[in-house]
């Protein structure tokens, strides 16, 4: 072990003396502690560029003294314990005796300390419906395994720099293959930029288009993680409202500013679960085209329609140099992959691969290659498969105890898709009061109040559905129904 000890041969002291110092200060501030082994005279010397019998002359005066031991076939070790009168002398203090001048953070530094930004603090329940957990105890694990084992033993390329920061190149072919089929998305493999989830996704977007005090655009309630992203970016929001229809277009008009960035969850609105009717859509993209402003497509899971056909990404319907789609395995696969997509206009290609490259050079290759091979070979559909029909099943039994438990008390939002449905509770009960409830009889709930920029309906909860079964459903919903009664 290497010790970081500064000599100075220029100074009157000598160096065996200054080395004395250094380790005596490093032993009373507790940088090394009791009982730890300190590095040979031989290795020290080495380490420091001076000669073995400076640091003998050291070593000799801290055993002496009893800072150090020595073990005979062991080495050289701090005291366990410390001489009495040692306890008593006063801490060692810094040589710069005036206070700290407080960091100057900056604008973006600035806007992250908001307690609007901290994470919400998730409620201690043996039952919660908790949202966007994908059931993992349903992933193929054996088969992820032995792909990952694939790679390690063959791939030499997966422990360097990638060629291309946008992504490895297969694996764009195959999510350009994969989303041209199942969402109608129209893209070449060159416009797929692999990024860390959907959270860096927006991050860059936002970085590359959006400057303080320009406006966006986003749906009310909305997503809180996009919206983190673009106050933190120092952009002004309008919000506008989501009916039955979705996102209501007609309010742009309304906005105080020229809109910049449009964000929309077209295909499953989270958390209202409503779905953007195509008049709206090619509303949506006309108006885009007249002004010139971006539309961000978060296409967070659109994979899972239970009853009604896939409906085409907004990306696919019109001029896909308006529209940057966003999606992620994170809620398909397990969010511990951390891997997401975008699909950029070809203009922006360029910028977006650079500024991939300097915030991290690359996503993990190893998984990249993992994937690919699991998109490719078909386990990909297939485990969507059976999930869509898993997670269909479960969203039964929750709309199923819910009207048996609480009937005319509950009125349930959305459409027949998704990870989550959203509910609103018809009771006297306060929104506090309700969740208080809840949590004295084990259920953790999710309260939308949060999604709103604006003040909206009180008593809606989003509760997630996918990695509960279906004895933990209807026990939850019996027991809130208990809890409010």
């Amino acid at each position: 072990m290497d010790l970081a000890i500064t000599l100075d041969p220029q100074v009157a002291l000598p160096l065996h003396r200054q080395l004395y110092e250094e380790l005596r200060r490093a032993i009373l501030t507790g940088r090394l502690t009791s009982g730890q082994r300190v590095p040979s005279t031989r290795t020290m010397a080495q380490s420091l560029g001076v000669s073995r019998a400076t640091v003998t002359l050291s070593y000799e005066q801290l055993l002496s003294e009893g800072y150090l031991q020595a073990v005979r076939g062991s080495g050289t070790f701090v005291c366990q314990q410390l001489p009495d009168d040692l306890l008593e002398v006063a801490p060692i203090q810094s040589s710069v005796n005036a206070a700290p001048l407080p960091k100057q953070l900056s604008a973006y530094g600035v806007s992250l300390t908001g307690n609007d930004l901290l994470r919400p603090k998730e409620p201690e329940a043996t039952i919660y419906f908790r949202y966007g957990r994908p059931a993992i105890d349903h992933f193929p694990l054996k088969l992820w395994r032995r792909l990952l084992s694939r790679h390690c033993r063959f791939s030499s390329d997966i422990f360097g720099y990638a060629q291309d920061s946008r992504g490895y190149k297969p694996l764009r072919e195959a999510i350009a293959s994969y989303i041209s089929r199942s969402r109608a998305v129209q893209c070449q493999p060159d416009q797929v930029i692999i990024v860390s989830g959907s959270q860096q996704a927006l991050d860059l977007v936002t970085r590359l288009l959006i400057d303080r005090g320009d406006w966006i655009a986003m749906e009310d309630p909305g997503y809180l993680g996009a919206r983190r992203t673009f106050l933190a970016q120092g952009a002004c929001l309008h919000p506008v409202a989501v009916d039955e229809s979705g996102f209501m277009v007609k309010s742009l008009a309304t906005a105080p500013g020229a809109i910049k960035l449009v964000y929309v969850t077209p295909s499953h609105q989270f958390p209202t679960g409503a779905i953007l009717s195509l008049p709206r859509r090619l509303e949506l993209l006309a108006w885009a085209q007249k002004t010139g402003a971006t539309i961000i497509e978060d296409d967070y899971d659109s994979e899972y329609r239970y009853s009604d056909r896939p409906i085409p990404a907004l990306q696919g319907l019109g001029s896909s140099d308006s529209v940057i789609y966003i999606g992620t395995f994170s809620k398909v696969l397990f969010p511990a992959l951390r891997m997401g997509y975008l699909v950029v206009p070809p203009s922006l290609v360029s910028v977006f691969d650079r500024a991939k490259w300097l915030i991290d050079r690359q996503s993990s290759l190893l998984d990249q290659h993992v994937l690919t091979d699991f998109i490719k070979e078909g386990h990909l559909e297939r485990h969507i498969r059976r999930m869509r029909n898993l997670y269909d099943q479960r969203r039964r039994t929750l709309v199923q105890a819910l009207l048996q438990h609480l009937g005319e008390q509950v009125t349930i939002l959305g459409k027949n898709a998704g990870l989550h449905l959203m509910i609103r509770l018809h009771t006297h009960l306060s929104e506090q009061e309700i969740l208080n409830r809840a949590a004295q009889v084990g259920v953790g709930l999710i309260s939308a109040s949060s999604y709103y920029i604006q003040s909206g309906s009180t008593n809606e909860f989003v509760l997630g559905y996918t990695e509960l079964n279906e004895p933990q459903i209807q026990e939850g919903v019996r027991r809130l129904c208990q809890a409010l009664s």
